[in-house]
């Protein structure tokens, strides 16, 4: 698995969101915006980082972000969770993980003492023009948000 650098352009994907609409990252050029990979809508650590984001969501629009969530569940599962939380702002499935895979969000990690294959959490917030900022892998649910917007200078 190869990490994406600061600098390097953002892989361009096209995925759906939570009501079947197509989302490409082509046509966000010219917003700023966060991309966060997570392993699984409503488990406890997915579920307190995206209401995270979605209690820091006025102060990230406000700089200009777009935020955008992606995991592999379904269409149905996020729909529910976007219901369920509350959550703000769309979020995308990747069911077979090769957008996962093109971030380097995706390969070998430890889960309770064993190593599997899995979605390793990761952001990416990338500028206007499609180039990543920051890329940061392995964070953790809880604080990870807070640690990103002193990051942008967001407080």
């Amino acid at each position: 698995m190869s990490h994406l650098e600061p600098g390097s352009p953002a892989p361009d994907f096209t995925l759906t969101d939570q009501d079947a609409r197509s989302v490409s990252l082509a046509g966000l050029r010219g917003h700023r915006v966060i991309l966060f990979f997570y392993p699984a809508a409503m488990t406890p650590g997915c579920t307190k980082e995206a209401c995270d984001f979605r209690d820091s969501l006025a102060p990230l629009q406000a700089a200009g972000y777009t935020v955008l969530g992606i995991s592999r569940d379904s269409e149905a599962k996020l729909r529910e969770f976007r219901s369920r939380d509350g959550l703000t702002y769309d979020l995308l499935s990747d069911p077979d993980h090769s957008v996962h895979e093109a971030y380097g969000a995706w390969g070998e990690k430890m889960n309770y003492g064993k190593t599997i294959e899995g979605v390793i959490r990761s952001t990416f917030v990338l500028d206007a023009s499609g180039t990543i900022e920051h890329a940061l892998y392995n964070v953790r649910a809880t604080g990870h948000v807070a640690r990103l917007r002193r990051l942008l200078d967001l407080g």
